[in-house]
């Protein structure tokens, strides 16, 4: 009569997340979109070593989506300029290492990609320290 209990957390986690979305600043939005990805390359990577071919591949385009339709799309290449354009570059490398990664079950072009993202969500969230204290963002991601 009231469906499963899975069905009702995975509702109250959507809006859970719909919440910290809807409140968080364009700096959290960032951060966000980075542990998102790193999580789907994380469950990619468990997936890759169990063999699990269709997970895999749903985790890493999910890692993709979150790279082309979140991160690249944010930038703001006027306001941002090189950093911008050297940030959108950088995705795009990500995404094609993923898509690599993807079709050769290459576990290091995997491996790769998060280092990169690791270290690009802890720059990031150094600058959020001191972006804090200032009401601007950084011009790179102006757009948000």
């Amino acid at each position: 009569m009231f469906g499963t209990n899975q069905r009702g957390v995975n509702a109250y986690a959507k809006v859970g997340l719909e919440t910290g979305v809807s409140a968080a600043s364009p700096h959290k939005l960032i951060v966000m979109l980075y542990d998102g990805a790193l999580a789907a390359i994380a469950t990619a990577g468990v997936q890759m070593d169990a063999g699990n071919i269709q997970e895999k591949g749903k985790a890493i385009s999910k890692a993709i989506q979150i790279l082309d339709n979140g991160l690249r799309a944010s930038l703001d290449k006027e306001v941002g300029g090189e950093i911008a354009a050297n940030l959108d570059a950088l995705y795009e490398y990500m995404s094609g290492r993923l898509l690599h990664a993807n079709i050769n079950n290459d576990r290091q072009a995997l491996d790769e990609v998060r280092g990169l993202l690791a270290d690009l969500r802890d720059t990031w969230n150094q600058i959020g320290g001191t972006a804090a204290a200032s009401p601007t963002q950084p011009a790179a991601f102006a757009s948000m």
